[in-house]
Formats: structure tokens, sequence, C-alpha cells
């Protein structure tokens, strides 16, 4: 008698289709982000369009949240939320929208690349101290953010160098700081830092005096759309998918992906140059990011069982 044939639980075909859909999106929807910001700039104020973007997306993620029941977070996760919503978001964010005014998006996403090289530094505080390739790593890595600031794209902009400098230092220390805190469990993690950015983003529109003297042109206000649906809702909720489904490895490997995509979109969409020294810096950043990350997985592998 034959022995029956034994189901395949559906959890394990949908893991084998949502790793690859999850992983393209961080790669390919962030990496497209820079170039969407630069098309929506064209007609929105960039603190204005960064707030709306996260109000938006926070809004409908939290009401999508709180009708599954998920609770809302304590008091002390609300702080500890818009404390790192206006680190990452607020100050991360927006100060890549303001640079984009006079960047080019390409240029953005290379100087962004770099956030991993200022997070091992911030490390230090918590008394993580890099090891030695680590420590060639991050100056191999400064060394080309050093590159770029020299290069014939960022020169021109001071304004935005330094706000891209800060963009990522912001970022670096917001995440390694959230991950010592109490912050709201996953989604709702991500609905609450948006909702704070948002509001934090909307102060500073106001106090930068931004207003809207035109109506938005329909290019801007669909890229406005796309950053709001893909670049906060989908790719934020792939990006958690990642992190509790593969080694935090591969799911950082968007680091490397972004800039060349963003670099390819620019140049083809937009018509932006980028010069030789320009993908010189960048792949000298991304070495240097690639060696952090490479000495951190060495590190954690022997406290991690085999499957």
């Amino acid at each position: 008698m034959n022995q029956p044939i034994a189901a395949q639980p559906p959890g394990i075909t949908w893991t084998r289709l949502l790793l690859p859909l999850a992983l393209l999106s961080v790669y390919l929807i962030w990496g497209s982000t820079y170039m969407a910001i630069s098309v929506a700039l064209q007609s929105w104020p960039p603190f204005m369009m960064a707030s709306i973007r996260f109000l938006i997306a926070g809004a409908a993620l939290y009401a999508g949240l709180r009708m599954r029941g998920i609770p809302s977070p304590t008091r002390r996760q609300w702080l500890n939320a818009a404390f790192a919503g206006s680190l990452l978001l607020g100050i991360g964010n927006g100060a890549v929208c303001y640079a984009q005014q006079t960047v080019a998006s390409g240029l953005a996403a290379i100087a962004i690349a770099s956030m991993p090289l200022f997070a091992a530094i911030f490390g230090v505080i918590y008394k993580t101290w890099p090891s030695r390739v680590e420590w060639l790593g991050l100056v191999i890595g400064f060394s080309g953010v050093i590159l770029l600031n020299f290069g014939n794209g960022l020169d021109g902009s001071p304004l935005g160098a330094v706000a891209l400098i800060m963009a990522a230092c912001a970022w670096a220390f917001g995440s390694v700081w959230s991950q010592r805190q109490d912050m709201p469990p996953a989604l709702m993690n991500t609905a609450a830092q948006m909702l704070c950015g948002g509001v934090i983003l909307g102060v500073v529109a106001l106090l930068h005096g931004e207003r809207l003297h035109a109506m938005p042109s329909l290019p801007a206000t669909l890229s406005l759309a796309y950053l709001i649906v893909f670049g906060s809702l989908v790719a934020f909720s792939a990006y958690l998918y990642l992190l509790n489904n593969v080694r935090p490895l591969l799911a950082t490997s968007y680091a490397y992906v972004n800039p060349p995509v963003a670099v390819l979109l620019g140049m083809l969409f937009l018509g932006e140059q980028v010069h030789g020294i320009d993908v010189f810096a960048m792949l000298v950043i991304l070495a240097g990011v690639a060696l952090i990350a490479f000495s951190k997985a060495t590190r954690r592998a022997p406290t991690t069982s085999g499957s």
C-alpha cells in the first residue's frame, strides 16, 4: 500500500516567496526613494513633504494595527519612539530632503551609505569597541566620505554636504540608542516613530516658513504618494520582516545596493551626472562598510547554532 504524500506546510512556500520579495523591496524601493524625493521637491518644500509622508503613513499603519487589536505603546514607549523618530526621521530623513534641493539623488544615497560607519563609532558609547578589522573598515570608509566631499558633486553644495553627514550621524545614533530602549513591538514601533517624526518635521516646516506657493504638479504629488505607500509602508514592513527572519548581515545588505540603484535611476530619469571620483568614493565607502559588517558577522558566528 502506498504511503500518502505529506502535504507541504503552506508557511514554507510563503517564506520562500516572501524572503526574495522582501529583499527586492528594500533593494529597489529604498534605492528609488532618492529619485522620488528629488521629483517631489520640484513642488513640495522639503520638511513639509517629509512631514506629510510620515504622518499619513504612520497614521494608516497605527490605525491598522489598532484595528487588529495591537495595544497602543506605553507612555515610556511613546517618549522613546519620539526621541528615536526625531533622530531617524526628523533629522535623518529631513536633512536628506533638505540636501537634495542642491545635491543629486545618487550622491545623497552614496553619502548616506556611510551610516554604518557612524553606527560603529557610536557603539563605543555602550562599550562596544571595534575590532582591528572594524577599525580598518572605519578608516577606509571615512576616507571614502572625505573623497566624496572633495568630488565634483558635493564641493559646490557645502550646506548639502553638511546636511547629509548630519543625516547619517542622526540615523546611526538613533539606531544604536533605540536598540537598548523600551520600544513598542515590531510594526507598532515603526508607526509610532513615523507619527512622532512627522509631527517634528511639521514643526520644523512651520519654523522654516515653508508654504505651498502653487498647486503641486502631478509628478511631484505622485512621487509623494510613492514615498508614503512604498517607501514608508511597504519597504519598512519588508525590512522588519527580514530582521525577524534572516541574519542581520543579509537584512542590512540594502546599504550596498541602494547607492548604485539611486545613481543609475538618477542618471536614467533625472539626467544627473556622476563623476569618476564620486563612483570611486562610493566603492571605498562600501568597502569600509563591508569590512565592518563581515567582521561583526564573524564575531557573532561562534554563538549561533547551525541549522
